[in-house]
């Protein structure tokens, strides 16, 4: 891959401001710098940043509606009817449905919860779902993580005289469905302060507000919080604001006390001994939560979430994780399919979006294939498949561009469709999806920007290795977790050259172990080029080559810092 390094050095001026930033804080300026990037101009800000304080949550009651919901709930409660709670059958859905049913059942038993099957009756509130809850003599549905749109639907529970409280976190259409209370910071008319919660960040909130409203001690909702750290770094929402505080707590928890669900998850995933991070929950938890909707039903991860007894917990884990394994091989076979169609297509060079469809794909792996297709190809992607007589995907978009107004700049060719700026869901009668195309590509080509389809990587600040001091690495790890709008740091040191010892691994002799000196200190650093056996015979010549890199503690060897190298250069 042939990588643009992109570094913006800061001005004189904000040079002063982090200078002055660090020396109070007592860290290294280039820590001041990387602050400074994130907003974060004085050393209050930066306490707060760096020690997230439950206490500084907002106050869930600025939400509009939060007094209303909490009412109709108790309404609820006081008056024994029954309460479901559904939800979307991704991370977001589950762990969402999994927060509310778990903390509402300590104080009240007749209640229930509904994940729609993604084949019968697709995303979102369904009339089936809704019969359902006719049948079974509901009085109140909760929706999570999805229902903002559901006009005609929440309109037809009316009609069965079922309540509708919504906590989702999706955009909103003009017209607001007749829920009695609409809980999302997107809503035009919003009254929160922070607008990036997750589905199940909103389901908590309300959780919260019910606490609130009802002398429940807020103790009682931190053993939650591991849910909402899985929905928050699934969901690829920022971690910064009030999600940072609750990613922070909730990562906590998921290390010291996880709830039994996700204790089984993590000893499937073989993460039992190690410190588990946002990576771990993008790259191995979130994955077989999510493999349950998409290969049978997002059901079955909620049943495993609520689960009390670890060993059927851990049962209901093994049977998630065959899931995920026949995920892969979909993914694999569906995702090499996908590359082979767009290696014919005519003026790739030309085109900045792709729309594939093929109606037999798997529906539920569709959404996995364009996010790989945006990362091998640089172009937002929409990947569609056959339903019934329909075609339904996913999109999913490139850093910095909104795919969300892409798809709604084509709504009148669409039956449905949502999301928000990196993914979203749409459907369209097959024949339209020739016109989709184009229309697609139209809006794309005239608002993405040339550096968003380019292979790039963003550089954080130019260093030597004298300055990765024990302190610096120290210090660096109070701006965890990492996530959306809080990156991990990518640093770039020039003119390093091989200690003599680097040399080529791994089971194909892909990767290169590396032992790394510059030429400004005595310190030789350990590296790791994932990928990059290319580079190992420059590497080799004794020349000088440039790095860009991120700082990992080696996990196999505790306290020792290793380079993961992104990127390799000679020297200039």
């Amino acid at each position: 891959m042939n990588y643009k390094w992109n570094y913006q050095p800061i001005t004189s001026e904000q040079e002063q401001i982090s200078q002055e930033l660090a020396q109070e804080l007592g860290i290294s300026p280039i820590l001041g710098s990387l602050l400074l990037q994130r907003g974060i101009t004085d050393a209050t800000e930066a306490k707060k940043f760096f020690r997230p304080q439950l206490l500084d949550l907002h106050d869930p009651f600025l939400m509009e509606d939060m007094d209303i919901a909490v009412e109709r709930l108790n309404k609820a409660m006081g008056k024994k009817e029954r309460i479901l709670i559904y939800g979307d059958y991704d991370v977001d859905g589950t762990t969402a449905v999994a927060l509310v049913y778990k903390f509402i059942q300590q104080f009240y038993s007749n209640i229930d919860y509904y994940i729609p099957d993604r084949y019968n009756e697709g995303y979102g509130v369904s009339t089936q779902g809704i019969d359902y809850a006719a049948e079974t003599g509901v009085g109140l549905i909760i929706v999570l993580d999805c229902g903002i749109k559901a006009v005609d639907e929440i309109t037809y529970a009316k009609e069965k005289g079922i309540d509708f409280i919504i906590c989702d976190h999706h955009v909103p259409d003009g017209a607001l469905p007749p829920a009695v209370a609409i809980l999302n910071a997107k809503r035009f008319d919003n009254t929160y302060p922070y607008t990036h919660l997750s589905g199940c960040g909103v389901g908590f909130k309300f959780m919260q507000a019910f606490a609130i409203n009802n002398g429940i001690d807020f103790h009682n909702l931190v053993p939650l919080l591991d849910l909402v750290a899985v929905s928050v770094a699934s969901d690829i929402v920022p971690i910064m604001g009030e999600n940072r505080i609750l990613t922070y707590h909730g990562l906590k928890q998921l290390n010291s006390n996880p709830s039994v669900g996700l204790k089984a998850i993590i000893d499937v995933c073989g993460l039992s001994d190690k410190e588990i991070t946002v990576s771990d929950i993008v790259f191995k938890i979130g994955p077989r939560i999510n493999a349950s909707g998409r290969i049978q039903n997002g059901k079955k991860a909620v049943d495993l979430l609520t689960e009390k007894d670890f060993s059927l917990a851990l049962d209901k884990s093994n049977e998630i994780n065959q899931y995920n394994e026949t995920r892969k091989d979909l993914d694999k076979t569906m995702t090499e399919e996908a590359n082979q169609i767009v290696s014919n297509l005519s003026g790739l060079a030309q085109r900045r979006s792709i729309v594939l469809y093929n109606e037999n794909w798997h529906k539920g792996v569709i959404g996995i294939v364009a996010s790989r297709l945006t990362e091998v190809y640089y172009r937002p992607a929409v990947v569609l498949t056959r339903t019934d007589d329909m075609a339904t995907g996913s999109a999913r978009s490139v850093l910095g561009f909104d795919v969300y107004k892409a798809v709604e700049h084509c709504r009148d060719l669409l039956e449905n469709f949502g999301g928000h700026t990196y993914a979203a869901g749409l459907s369209m009668k097959i024949d339209k999806v020739e016109a989709f195309t184009q229309r697609f590509e139209e809006f794309v080509s005239e608002h993405i920007l040339p550096e968003q389809t380019a292979a790039m990587i963003n550089i954080h600040a130019e260093i030597d290795f004298r300055d990765i001091t024990s302190k610096f690495c120290s210090d660096l790890k109070k701006f965890n977790p990492f996530g959306p709008e809080n990156n991990k740091p990518i640093f770039c040191t020039h003119h390093v050259y091989d200690y003599g010892t680097s040399k080529v691994v791994g089971r194909d002799q892909e990767h290169i172990k590396l032992e790394l000196v510059d030429n400004k200190s005595n310190n030789v650093m350990n590296g790791i080029a994932f990928g990059q056996s290319s580079h190992v015979r420059y590497i080799k010549t004794k020349r000088s080559f440039d790095i860009c890199y991120t700082i990992e503690e080696n996990t196999h060897r505790h306290g020792e810092v290793q380079l993961q190298i992104e990127d390799i250069k000679p020297a200039e």
